[in-house]
């Protein structure tokens, strides 16, 4: 992918080349106060990824066609091409992250920005422990039992509060939801894409 990005209206960087490695991290919520901040929802409950770089690449949000927009409602992200956005200042608020970025001054700006989609270069994500995995390095990792049997492939990830489940699915389209806990996984090999799980075909 070679997007560049143009025009620094908004406060917006210009000519910074779009990362390989992006990784879409959270969504652009309301304007917060009136000298530009703005709220942010992450989708990981343990927002780091946010907090680890102070380049943020946005992308407009999808809008599906005859989508109903309210009369009166503040526009949403007036974003046509990516864009790359300067953090000065980021910390959590309940289960949002305020922010307040380089060139955003006013509660105008903010709002221009709102669903806006962010991303944030995978290389930039700060180091695991060694018993921790970031779910955008599990996506695609093929699951295997004991007895080497394919359980499927790691097609999502979801989050239940206490633990995340992987979704499974294998060649004929059998879905598998197996507890991503040590009870339940031996190990996991990011080099070999290969996950070791103790579950059997016919669970």
């Amino acid at each position: 992918m070679n997007d560049r990005v143009a025009a620094p209206s908004l406060g917006l960087d210009d000519d910074i080349a779009w990362p390989e490695d992006a990784v879409e991290v959270a969504r652009i919520g309301e304007a917060w106060g009136i000298q530009g901040g703005f709220k942010v929802q992450p989708f990981s409950g343990d927002p780091q990824a946010l907090f680890c770089t102070k380049r943020w690449f946005l992308r407009p949000a999808e809008v599906q066609p005859g989508a109903a927009v309210r009369p009166g409602a503040p526009p949403v992200a007036r974003l046509s091409a990516p864009r790359t956005l300067k953090i000065k200042n980021a910390r959590e608020q309940g289960d949002t992250i305020v922010v307040t970025a380089d060139g955003i001054t006013d509660r105008n700006g903010a709002e221009a920005l709102r669903g806006a989609r962010v991303f944030v270069s995978r290389s930039a994500f700060p180091t695991p422990d060694s018993d921790e995995f970031y779910w955008i390095d599990l996506m695609g990792l093929t699951v295997v039992n004991r007895q080497d049997e394919i359980l499927g492939t790691v097609a999502d990830l979801i989050d239940t509060g206490a633990h995340s489940v992987l979704r499974c699915v294998d060649e004929a389209n059998t879905e598998r939801l197996i507890p991503f806990v040590s009870a339940y996984i031996d190990s996991v090999s990011l080099a070999d894409k290969r996950i070791v799980a103790d579950w059997g075909l016919d669970y």
